[in-house]
């Protein structure tokens, strides 16, 4: 039998294969069909390298739009030619190509009408289908142009890709087409670069005229307002299921359906059954089971009524678990928000089932959204509108999350995540796309989410007004709103959504091996750089999001003589603009070095106003648009450092005082520059610490300097410190008063004010080996700001606490240090140890009541 079946299927695979040689046999709509069955589930490719040629959405439905471009004798196509003045055209019929995948192509030949450049050349287009599924249509075409000066060194590539646009509300349906191009070069040559710039100004011209001619045949889907968004969100509303009907899906399974008959059965048999008289160990008002089918019977019932009631908790707790920001109405001027969630399909699952209880979240510019939970499913329908209140800046990147619910006390585990990135799409992709989700689970499960995203702006140009006007006060320079020529070129360089706007460009040199001159262009959301080289074009963006830290390196040999601007990204950031870094370190992260700019002051000082702006949190941002401008005169340079420190005492308040068990000599030595300063200053979280020696400025006075940066951990901006301290004893060798003026730079509002501090330092007279230590604070302001005493409450209470860090510290390595008392050395490390341990404790139990529900506060005091 198996050697008959292996026979009788080597004449079914010939005739397989001189079908395949028969094209005349099947019109070009059942080739079409035939494909769809044999490679239907193909992915669409991406798009060619050298650029998109075109970008729209016709109101016509994908599988005409396909016909009317590559069906045989096209009316289009003899159409297109007389336009584009094009001769002796000859279509070949489509055949099979055999091949690792069976496809569909043909050749067509044409002479191009001559130009000013070149004269009229012989062209072949080798015209080949990569996907067609009866929705969506890929067809690659190499035109090959052997008369044109170096024309056989190179081909061009066109990718055509036909696919189903969104849905409308007048029910037609729509075709979003997409023409890409490149060029393939099968030898080397060193016109390249004219190449590709003739190649790409010939196509360009030809199909501004094929997107022409394709318009007079059906309308285009010109923008996002044509989709009538209103209505096509209140049809989403009314596709929601109620509680009553989520309610029986969820029980309507056999758990709950025989737990209920169960219950009935029973009941009916007590009303039924006949009261016995007492057996065994029963006495009165106690009624034990009399056989062991009673008792497995109960048991079978107590643990079918369990599960019904932790289906029931669990099922009131999704439906409770929707937060205040769940169909809340943005509120405000700006760039509004708006996400449906339509569905899910193919989520990954925890559970043995094979289900889960999935919700989104989404989050952009620091604020969430979170939509309800739907209950064992893996392929959930949401129908739900969520809305962002209004921003000042436009979002550049929407983070998407999809959690399993498990309830409100256990964590959420993921089931997938991915971002959206609103610069690489455009608004009618955004109206209707699929998301395919990222992780372990999601891509073993090929998970995807079915979304439409809205962004608008509801108060015009005047957000961008308000916009550069409040990076005008950071920048400290006038920003004006470029042209709409301009921008529009801005725009079109880098491929950029409408919405986005220019704010400032540099001239610079981008170092790499060599350096590469070039412009750098900010605008609200990323930072770009072109170049254009003798032809050779570099050209790369970034958002702002993706700067991890930004750096300032003094001028040297290597950067010409000019201080470099090093942008350092975040780790699998920016990976698109990989080839315009210097250099990646350590950790994976890229760095692009930036220098030789005309004016370097302002071109930093816009960089990191503009970061900062873009990494604040809400409410530093809310502040920084509200401060109003300052007021002339209101601005008061010091001239002479000096004055600074001729601050009466009186006008300082005390923020430190302490009787130390130490003498004098060993606090000091936490001024003398030496290693117990650098060490405590290490602890502390000061970076780079560096400090000069002290030199005489008058008889007993003394002055030095000092440089650090802040980490992370102490201040979210980093920040540059510099301070000038001086110090003078007091009279009969009874101790030291030193005043330190410190200086904070690239923070917000750094340049606004001076801190500073005065130590007093004295012998403790009724105890000897010990000290008294005062610190007062003032901060000295030089420009006036709303925010004075905001900013005056938040730096007292970090330095106060910064102070009491370091003097402790000093007090512990003194100690440690007293070769004197090794007893008391002994007891100080014991001592240590426990407040060590008793802290960790501390931190247990806070985190412990965290844990703890609010409900129930007998098991906190427990």
């Amino acid at each position: 039998m198996d050697d008959s079946s292996e026979v009788s299927s080597i004449p079914s695979d010939y005739e397989d294969c001189i079908e395949e040689q028969r094209p005349s046999c099947c019109s070009f709509e059942e080739a079409i069909e035939l494909m769809q069955s044999r490679n239907g589930e193909q992915e669409m490719p991406e798009n060619l390298q050298g650029g998109i040629l075109l970008d729209q959405t016709y109101i016509v439905a994908s599988k005409v739009l396909n016909m009317l471009l590559f069906a045989p004798n096209s009316q289009f196509r003899q159409d297109l030619a007389e336009l584009q003045r094009t001769t002796n055209m000859k279509e070949g019929p489509w055949t099979w190509k055999s091949g690792a995948l069976s496809c569909l192509t043909r050749v067509v030949s044409y002479t191009q009408a001559a130009t000013k450049l070149v004269k009229a050349v012989d062209a072949l287009e080798e015209q080949t289908y990569i996907k067609a599924d009866g929705r969506e249509f890929a067809v690659l075409v190499n035109v090959d142009t052997p008369d044109v000066p170096y024309g056989n060194s190179f081909k061009v590539e066109l990718l055509y890709k036909i696919m189903p646009g969104p849905e409308l509300s007048s029910g037609e349906e729509s075709s979003h087409l997409v023409v890409s191009w490149g060029l393939s070069f099968s030898q080397n040559t060193i016109m390249r670069g004219m190449i590709e710039g003739g190649a790409r100004q010939g196509l360009k011209e030809s199909f501004d005229q094929f997107a022409n001619l394709l318009a007079q045949n059906f309308k285009t889907l010109g923008s996002i307002d044509s989709l009538d968004k209103d209505q096509m969100l209140a049809t989403l509303q009314t596709e929601q299921q109620s509680d009553w009907e989520l309610a029986t899906e969820y029980f309507g399974n056999f758990t709950v359906v025989s737990a209920f008959f169960m219950v009935i059965y029973i009941l009916v048999h007590i009303l039924l059954s006949v009261r016995s008289e007492q057996q065994g160990l029963e006495f009165s008002g106690l009624d034990l089971p009399d056989s062991f089918g009673e008792l497995i019977t109960c048991g079978i019932l107590v643990i079918q009524l369990e599960r019904v009631y932790a289906m029931i908790l669990h099922f009131v707790q999704a439906r409770f678990q929707r937060g205040s920001d769940h169909g809340v109405k943005a509120q405000g001027d700006g760039w509004v928000l708006t996400v449906a969630l339509i569905e899910g399909i193919n989520l990954a699952s925890l559970d043995s089932t094979g289900l889960s209880d999935p919700y989104v979240v989404f989050t952009c510019n620091g604020k969430t959204r979170t939509s309800s939970v739907k209950l064992q499913t893996h392929d959930p329908q949401w129908n739900e509108i969520l809305e962002f209140d209004a921003m000042e800046e436009p979002p550049a990147v929407l983070d998407v999350e999809v959690f399993d619910f498990d309830g409100p006390f256990d964590e959420a585990a993921s089931l997938g995540h991915a971002e959206i990135n609103f610069l690489r799409h455009t608004s009618t992709e955004l109206a209707d796309m699929w998301v395919s989700l990222e992780g372990k689970l999601a891509q073993s499960s090929q998970s995807k989410l079915h979304l439409r995203i809205f962004l608008d702006n509801n108060n015009g140009v005047e957000t961008i007004k308000e916009y550069l006007a409040k990076m005008e006060k950071e920048v400290g320079k006038k920003i004006t709103l470029q042209s709409p020529h301009r921008n529009s070129t801005f725009l079109a360089l880098f491929g950029l959504p409408p919405e986005e706007f220019l704010i400032n460009d540099f001239t610079c040199y981008l170092k790499r091996k060599v350096p590469l001159q070039g412009r750098l262009f900010l605008s609200a959301r990323i930072v770009g750089f072109y170049a254009n080289l003798f032809g050779h074009k570099t050209k790369f963006f970034f958002l702002w999001e993706d700067i991890e830290d930004i750096q300032v390196h003094p001028p040297s040999l290597a950067s010409l003589g000019s201080p470099s601007l090093v942008i350092i990204l975040r780790k699998g950031r920016g990976l698109d603009a990989r080839h315009g870094a210097k250099s990646q370190d350590e950790e994976g992260r890229l760095k692009f070095y930036f220098q030789s700019f005309v004016s370097f002051n302002v071109a930093s000082r816009t960089i990191m106003a503009l970061w900062r702006t873009r990494t604040l949190t809400p409410e530093q941002k809310a502040q920084i648009a509200d401060e109003q401008q300052d007021e002339d005169g209101s601005s008061l340079l010091l001239e002479d450092p000096g004055s600074v420190f001729n601050v009466e005492e009186a006008k300082m308040s005390k923020v430190y005082s302490a009787e130390l068990p130490i003498d004098i000599k060993s606090l000091m030595e936490m001024f003398d520059g030496g290693n117990l300063e650098h060490k405590i200053m290490e602890k502390s979280g000061y970076l780079n610490y560096k400090a000069t020696g002290w030199e005489t400025v008058k008889p007993d006075l003394y002055e030095r300097h000092l440089c650090f940066k802040f980490n992370r951990h102490v201040s979210i901006f980093g920040g540059e410190v510099t301070c000038t301290q001086k110090k003078s004893p007091i009279g009969n060798d009874n101790g030291w008063i030193l005043n330190e003026v410190m200086a904070l730079h690239d923070i917000p509002f750094g340049d606004h004010f001076r801190v500073h501090f005065r130590y007093q330092i004295e012998n403790f007279g009724l105890a000897p080996g010990k000290c008294k230590c005062e610190v007062h604070m003032e901060i000295l302001w030089l420009k006036s700001t709303v925010f004075q005493q905001r900013i005056t409450r938040n730096i007292t209470e970090k330095f106060t606490s910064r102070l009491k860090e370091i003097i402790e510290l000093v007090e512990r390595e003194a100690l440690l240090n007293c070769p004197q008392d090794k007893f008391c050395r002994i007891l100080y490390t014991i001592f240590g140890t426990i407040a060590s341990l008793w802290k960790c404790v501390n931190i247990s139990l806070n985190f412990y009541e965290l844990l703890v529900p609010i409900s129930s506060p007998t098991k906190v005091l427990q």
